[in-house]
């Protein structure tokens, strides 16, 4: 069967006997999971086979905890891009660890894992209900942020130094990469110190997590540039307005934005492989047809058509040739050639959708993320991602989180209802 090699199993580091501080709360046994799967006749199956349903472990504060909050110790580092929601994240773990579990020692670490590696004397700066009290109103992270690979030693060194046994690592899948380093260099040297991971991509591709933080804020903010581009087309004879939406790898947000609009003629993805020649001719046919277009594309769309930069950014991700102006110059091309005359408006709002602050509903998925992180560490569990799955908050692996990405299923419910909105053929 597929899914019994997953396995979602949390380490910890040690068994929990301390009471928790919290009161007026209804803590989470260790019995409660969530069904990875709930499809009735997949769970018979396993059930007929003697073999163990595969579940997450229920997020959720315990009633007994490892760590004793007096002594403890915690740090905070975010890394990789922005995002909306960096700084709700923060404030929700300073806020849960100080008032929940009365920790008074909480740190954070400047621009990213360079902030815990002595090499770039970055100065750790102290957090504290008061100085985080305002800072989800803002967009970005107090703490910035960095791109590129850390000595896992060194940072572990720094931590030891330091005497922090809790940190808490916001980002997304090199991120969290770096985050089981850390975690796999700890366990060598036999230390107790806790890794969890809170869940950060603006693409939502983290496997086994429903939605990172961030990712609805981005699709709501792609409206503004989707409806500019409609309006812009509708505005001229063969107007075609051209949107381009981040997504390297999964066009969770190309496709989320053009099922909130449902002005979109062309959603491009990077799942889906189109050709020139294809997407021209409907396009062309389009606008014989209705005499205006609007096309959202994701970043990391069409990228067999273009020639790669051959080059990498400091995390060793391939920098992606631009599609968005790929496909703006061919379109003019295409129609000159075809004596049609067409006007282009195009649009890339990328980094804008990085910047603002988090929306209400993102705002409460940090929220929520965060005291989540925070009740799984206080209990000495490792290794580990809070995560929702099923609308539950979940305790899910690293190793596992970025053992591949998530994508778009293309034979799935999302992608056909992107392709009934847009009206565009399923092949190009």
């Amino acid at each position: 069967m597929k899914n019994d090699a997953i396995k979602f199993e949390i380490e910890k580091i040690g068994k929990c006997k301390i009471p928790s501080p919290m009161t007026r709360v209804k803590f989470i046994s260790d019995d409660k999971h969530v069904i990875y799967k709930p499809n009735l006749k997949l769970i018979k199956t396993y059930l007929d086979a003697n073999m163990e349903v595969p579940v997450f472990e229920m997020a959720g504060p315990r009633e007994k905890i490892y760590f004793d909050p007096s002594k403890l110790k915690c740090g905070i580092v975010s890394c990789g891009g922005l995002c909306p929601g960096l700084n709700d994240v923060i404030r929700a773990v300073v806020f849960s660890l100080h008032h929940h579990y009365k920790v008074k020692s909480i740190f954070g670490f400047k621009y990213g894992f360079e902030g815990l590696s002595y090499k770039y004397q970055h100065s750790p700066i102290e957090l504290t209900p008061e100085y985080v009290s305002d800072i989800h109103l803002k967009g970005g992270t107090i703490l910035s942020s960095s791109r590129g690979e850390q000595d896992s030693g060194d940072i572990v060194d720094t931590l030891e130094q330091m005497n922090i046994n809790l940190l808490f690592v916001i980002g997304g899948d090199g991120t969290l990469r770096g985050g089981r380093d850390i975690a796999e260099e700890i366990k060598k040297r036999k230390l107790k110190i806790s890794v969890i991971g809170i869940p950060k991509t603006i693409d939502n591709d983290i496997s086994y997590v429903q939605r990172s933080f961030g990712f609805e804020t981005a699709v709501s903010e792609s409206k503004v540039a989707i409806y500019s581009a409609h309006v812009e087309a509708r505005g001229a004879r063969n107007g075609v307005g051209l949107v381009k939406l981040m997504g390297r790898h999964s066009g969770f947000i190309a496709a989320n934005a053009t099922l909130a609009t449902s002005d979109v003629n062309y959603c491009l993805i990077p799942e889906v492989d189109f050709t020139l020649d294809g997407f021209l001719k409907s396009l062309k046919q389009r606008l014989e047809r209705r005499h205006h277009a609007v096309i959202v594309v994701g970043e990391g769309a069409g990228q067999k058509l273009i020639k790669a930069t051959n080059s990498t950014d400091r995390s060793g991700n391939t920098k992606l040739s631009d599609i968005g102006v790929f496909l703006r110059d061919e379109i003019k091309k295409f129609f000159y050639e075809c004596a049609i005359e067409v006007n282009m408006k195009y649009i890339d709002p990328s980094y804008m959708l990085r910047s603002v602050p988090a929306n209400p509903n993102d705002s409460v998925l940090c929220l929520l993320l965060g005291h989540n992180a925070v009740h799984a560490g206080m209990t000495g569990r490792t290794n580990m991602v809070v995560g929702l799955w099923n609308n539950e908050f979940t305790h899910l692996p690293i190793p596992l989180a970025v053992s591949k990405r998530k994508k778009i299923d293309i034979n799935g419910t999302l992608w056909n209802s992107v392709l009934a909105s847009t009206g565009q053929p399923s092949k190009m």
